[in-house]
């Protein structure tokens, strides 16, 4: 950027804003200043994060939960902050979550999916007045294609989807075609690696087929489902042209209060001008999608919550139209680690990429203390029932997990493949059925004839079966005792798999640890 004295004055200045226009004119004549050497770079950038100002008041700095109307958010704001009260504030939005009448809001609130939310009583209104007259309210969330599968940390989002179709709304899945160019910069250290049009094509390609589970997708009723993506417009934007319609409505001073900003100027990490404009781009979103969708609602995670908002005062200030913008927790585990992870990586949503089985497991492993938590978000249990199930005690608790395992898996694969991954749960761990009959819910891999007479090493085999995530992690497994083909322990790291050990027969189990396993199949 400029140098920091500059941008300084500028973000400090209580009557001066810095558009996005302005700003990239100042970049432009600034220019010779990039040449000078990276320690003054460096130094620069810690000015700029030593210049951002600091909250303590975690809900003001990021525009946080606003329950109030229009008129009383306005009212709030030129109120002097000496005669405000938390406490006041605290009971108004708990008044304001108890007086909600639509559907969609109730689940929200009474399922722990609502966290933050512009104008709540309006858009309770909006929601209540479309079902009275028949119709509906539409709702988008964005998806990037980063990766060719989703995984469990979007389910909740996911859900929040279906439950506003349940409810009588229309959904809109947004496929970040466009955005994904650039990447989401958002709780992320360092830039996100560049992708091409293939590779992004690939990847929506294998993101998009999970939403057919979850919503109904048509164009004969006003809940049917869309898809769109916002590369269809992105791409034909003209840059000059785009700047002076709407980089003047963006100012560098509130781009720079955003965490995803702050985090990186504070970390000394380095911020690109591409993943600057992301924030813009997210909020032009919102914009053309009311015009081209009449999307009226965005919903996302919290880490989204300043580029909401900035998509609705775009729409407010370019289109006078009113916008909303709600968003869900982000889950976390009650140790506190990021939710989506499994033993061997990350818990993905297609299964070619995580079994049937180790999802259930996945499911299944989680901690008692989130049981409860994760059935309300994750499955479509009455919420009757899960009141019951949270008097349960001891070793019963372990009777809520399998439930939990059951119902998001089955939401996902369909019921009719839990009679598979019960059967093989029972022959592995409980000595039940024979393990020939009941391997079908593991993952598995496949070896030609001439490889198993050459020898496969274990450890190739429980990375390729993602029992492992590396090689170093497999010989780990070996050496703490933890691998086992069949019921034998494989004590040899460079030990190999050949004709000997199938034994006969057409497929091996390789486990690892006493919960997991897959499958070897000779063809």
């Amino acid at each position: 950027p400029p140098t920091a004295n500059w941008l300084h004055k500028i973000h400090t200045s209580n009557n001066m804003n810095l558009t996005m226009a302005t700003y990239l004119t100042a970049m432009a004549t600034t220019a010779s200043a990039f040449s000078r050497s990276t320690t003054m770079f460096t130094a620069r950038r810690r000015a700029v994060a030593a210049m951002t100002p600091r909250h303590t008041n975690n809900r003001i700095n990021n525009h946080s939960f606003r329950l109030f109307s229009t008129a009383e958010a306005s009212a709030a704001a030129t109120t002097p902050t000496e005669t405000s009260s938390d406490d006041d504030d605290a009971a108004k939005e708990e008044a304001a979550r108890n007086a909600l009448q639509s559907p969609f809001l109730q689940t929200m609130r009474d399922r722990g999916f609502l966290f933050q939310c512009t104008n709540l009583s309006e858009l309770d209104s909006l929601l209540c007045d479309a079902t009275k007259k028949n119709e509906s309210v539409s709702a988008y969330l964005g998806f990037d294609a980063t990766a060719d599968s989703l995984h469990v940390g979007s389910l909740l989002q996911i859900m929040i989807l279906r439950h506003f179709q349940q409810s009588g709304h229309r959904p809109i899945v947004l496929i970040g075609g466009g955005t994904s160019k650039v990447g989401d910069p958002t709780g992320k250290d360092e830039s996100r690696l560049l992708l091409d049009d293939a590779a992004i094509q690939k990847n929506i390609d294998g993101i998009s087929k999970v939403f057919q589970t979850f919503l109904s997708f048509g164009d004969t009723t006003p809940t049917d489902a869309i898809m769109v993506n916002n590369n269809d417009w992105l791409s034909g934007l003209k840059y000059l042209e785009f700047l002076r319609d709407y980089g003047t409505h963006f100012t560098i001073n509130r781009m720079m209060s955003f965490e995803s900003v702050k985090q990186r100027m504070e970390r000394d990490a380095p911020f690109s001008f591409l993943e600057f404009n992301y924030m813009i781009l997210q909020a032009y979103d919102f914009l053309e999608l009311n015009r081209r969708h009449n999307a009226q609602l965005q919903l996302g995670g919290s880490d989204q919550w300043g580029n909401m908002i900035s998509g609705v005062e775009l729409g407010r200030r370019v289109d006078s139209v009113q916008l909303y913008a709600l968003t869900a927790p982000l889950i976390t585990t009650s140790d506190g680690k990021k939710m989506g992870k499994t033993a061997g990586g990350a818990a993905w949503l297609n299964a070619d990429k995580l079994s049937e089985y180790d999802y259930w497991q996945f499911w299944r492993n989680t901690s008692d203390e989130d049981v409860i938590r994760f059935i309300k978000l994750f499955t479509e249990l009455p919420l009757e029932e899960i009141g019951s199930m949270e008097q349960w005690k001891g070793a019963d608790i372990n009777k809520v997990k399998i439930v939990l395992a059951d119902e998001a898996t089955a939401l996902l694969h369909g019921r009719e493949c839990l009679t598979a991954i019960h059967d093989t749960i029972d022959s592995m761990f409980k000595g039940g059925k024979s393990a020939q009959a009941s391997t079908e819910g593991l993952n598995r891999i496949f070896v030609t004839g001439d490889e198993a007479s050459e020898g496969v090493k274990f450890i190739d085999l429980f990375v390729q079966l993602g029992l492992a995530n590396s090689k170093k992690e497999a010989r780990r497994l070996i050496q703490g005792g933890g691998a086992k083909l069949g019921e034998d322990k494989i004590a040899d790291e460079n030990a190999v798999l050949d004709m000997d050990g199938f034994g006969g027969n057409k497929e091996v189990t390789l486990r690892a640890g006493k919960k997991r396993a897959g499958v070897v199949e000779l063809k």
